[in-house]
């Protein structure tokens, strides 16, 4: 059996290459950020009003 002593997987999480713009990631995150920023602010809003 001719198996490697230390077998490394082709594709784990550490050496897949990243090839993302940082235009592309910027505007990912605010296509996500935006929406969650506004419905946590509500949401808190919402709860501070339960307590008032």
């Amino acid at each position: 059996m001719n198996t490697p002593a230390n077998p490394t997987p082709a594709a784990s999480p550490a050496n897949v290459p990243v090839d993302v713009a940082p235009g592309r990631l910027v505007f990912g995150w605010l296509l996500v950020g935006i929406p969650l920023v506004y419905g946590i602010v509500t949401t808190l809003s919402r709860v501070g009003q339960l307590f008032q």
